[in-house]
């Protein structure tokens, strides 16, 4: 791939279509470009809420009004990369999953057996970066017998990992380190091989810059979360991010995030009576104050869907300091919560067809940035997306 020719013709496209992709459903009773494309609006908004929870990981598929097929078209082609995904070559020691749940202990091992094939030199040290437990490093450590640094944030988690690592007699460092201050990029040497799998925002950001700046030799990490950053707007890593046409909020950086693949039932059934709760109290505090906007809503534990839509409606109220008149009917104003509901996640699937192209942007621009840096970038899947959507690897080595 021509990484710079890709994310120029990413950048185009996700300009060129952004009053498709950055305004949300679930923020908006009417979307930008249904006038537009109303037959594709009236068949979307004429779905179930089944049918959009059937499509939701394959927005592709949908044999929808125009222009959706031509824009599918468009997002798989620029989305393509390299498929590095397949079942592990080597059965691990048991001693090594122990509390690991399995779907996390198939990432890890995927992530480690790629990251051993495509780096060009066996790892001298390897760091961990937010390693929770150590898992990740671990498991590349005992592989390979090298020693290994681990970086976490919490104590209690860097003990337990401590814990482990000497019950399998792995030479491992657990240290008590916060990876956004500076004795963190301290502890990191041109000899270490930093690896993370699946750190968010600011932290693998923090680890890109700080490996150049340290001089190390390669990394291989998988970015997660993208919006966990503390400016308010993206502040790109290439020199071609700098004057990319895109310029991302912090609200815009969570688009790839929307995709889930691991929720069980139950979760999802409380997912989904929670929103359609808050798009109920939506249309009743719209219609009540005569104001035709969006009120954020603050979290709610799962036990407030226990007292009742009335009372989860009037805590909102409250929460916004406001006294409205109630609704003729609660059950009626829920039903009405349901049926956006499915218009909401269905207007969704216009937007989900941006949600790897995005995600591949963000990929390019440290990609680009690392190239940019005297690396050579390899850029792929390690798994399927049936494990994580955060399925994107990059291997860097000077």
């Amino acid at each position: 791939m021509d990484y710079l020719q890709r994310f120029q013709q990413l950048d185009a496209w996700l300009n060129q279509h952004q009053a498709l992709w950055r305004v949300r459903p679930f923020t908006h009773l009417h979307l930008p470009w249904e006038h537009q494309w109303p037959e594709l609006a009236a068949f979307l908004r004429g779905r179930s809420l089944e049918q959009a929870e059937q499509s939701h990981n394959q927005p592709h598929l949908v044999n929808a009004p125009a222009p959706f097929a031509d824009l599918a078209k468009q997002s798989l082609a620029l989305s393509q990369v390299e498929d590095w995904s397949r079942e592990p070559l080597n059965q691990r020691p048991e001693l090594l999953t122990r509390h690991v749940p399995g779907r996390k202990w198939q990432q890890i091992t995927r992530f480690a057996d790629i990251a051993e094939q495509r780096l060009p030199q066996p790892a001298q040290h390897w760091l961990d970066w937010c390693a929770g437990k150590g898992h990740l490093g671990r498991l590349l450590s005992f592989s390979g017998g090298q020693p290994l640094t681990c970086l976490e944030y919490d104590p209690a988690l860097n003990e337990q990992g401590r814990a482990l690592s000497q019950q399998c007699s792995v030479a491992a460092s657990h240290v008590d380190m916060d990876v956004l201050r500076d004795e963190a990029w301290q502890t990191l040497q041109s000899h270490h091989t930093p690896v993370a799998l699946h750190a968010c925002g600011d932290l693998h950001m923090t680890l890109l810059r700080q490996s150049v700046a340290r001089g190390c030799e390669q990394l291989v990490l998988s970015p997660c979360c993208y919006n966990r950053i503390e400016s308010e707007r993206y502040q790109p890593l290439s020199a071609a991010g700098r004057s990319a046409q895109l310029i991302l909020s912090k609200d815009d950086l969570a688009l790839p995030l929307l995709e889930s693949v691991t929720a069980g039932q139950r979760v999802r059934r409380l997912r989904d009576q929670s929103m359609a709760w808050r798009l109920a109290f939506d249309l009743w505090q719209r219609e009540a104050r005569g104001v035709d906007s969006y009120l954020p809503t603050p979290a709610r534990p799962q036990s407030a869907l226990n007292v009742g839509i009335a009372d989860f409606c009037r805590f909102l109220t409250a929460h916004h300091q406001l006294q409205l008149p109630e609704p003729a009917s609660w059950s009626a104003l829920e039903k009405r919560g349901w049926q956006r509901l499915a218009q909401v996640r269905n207007l969704e699937l216009v937007g989900a067809l941006f949600r790897r192209p995005l995600e591949i942007w963000l990929l390019l621009d440290r990609a680009l940035f690392l190239q940019e840096s005297g690396y050579c970038v390899q850029l792929g899947q390690f798994c399927p997306t049936s494990l994580t959507p955060r399925n994107l690897m990059l291997v860097g080595h000077k």
